[in-house]
């Protein structure tokens, strides 16, 4: 494992953390969330922690990461949905036409941006809606369950379907800087370690 790998995760854990809280609560940690919507538009980043702004973006991931792995308090909702996140990122590996749709609604979501901002009504239905046109046709599907009065709310659902967009970023990320799911099995100490460190080294870096 390595620091960018671990980013990786931090930030596939993040965007599948706050689906969650959607999912149940109706809301979730806004900068966190913000973060996370960053990261779909920032498709050419010098780097891993580029994609995401600052280390510290991804707080509630390597929180989220360091719970899973350490089993300490783990919410296997989060799990499941993380690992089939990573499965959906290989299905769309395998299937350019939902490739090139993506990378083509992002650049129309981009414009929209200029427009309403980054974080808008509108632009978060625009990803929503593009995750359902690509994503959402590709096997497997990824299943959040919650509190259905929240599920049943439009805005709600396309925040948590932006977040299942973000997570799917963050996992063709992992995967580009080497990452691999069996390294979440033979590694699963020294992840942990690099996510207390990191967590550690963002926490002094915000003062």
């Amino acid at each position: 494992m390595t620091e960018e790998r671990v980013l990786g995760l931090a930030g596939l854990f993040q965007a599948t953390s706050l689906a969650q809280q959607l999912a149940n609560q109706g809301r979730c940690d806004e900068a966190a969330f913000e973060a996370s919507v960053d990261s779909v538009f920032r498709i050419d980043a010098d780097s891993v922690v580029g994609v995401y702004g600052r280390t510290a973006s991804l707080r509630l991931g390597l929180r989220a990461l360091i719970a899973q792995l350490e089993e300490s308090a783990s919410d296997m909702a989060i799990t499941r949905m993380a690992i089939t996140v990573m499965r959906l990122e290989r299905a769309l590996a395998r299937h350019a036409a939902q490739r090139d749709q993506l990378q083509q609604g992002l650049l129309a979501a981009q414009r929209q941006v200029e427009h309403f901002g980054r974080y808008s009504p509108q632009v978060i239905g625009r990803l929503a809606a593009l995750y359902v046109a690509t994503l959402s046709t590709l096997k497997p599907r990824v299943m959040v369950t919650g509190n259905p009065q929240m599920l049943q709310q439009e805005a709600i659902v396309e925040r948590v379907r932006t977040c299942l967009l973000a997570a799917v970023r963050s996992a063709v990320l992992w995967r580009q800087v080497g990452g691999r799911q069996w390294q979440l099995l033979l590694h699963r100490k020294q992840c942990a370690m690099l996510a207390r460190g990191l967590l550690t080294g963002s926490t002094l870096d915000n003062g």
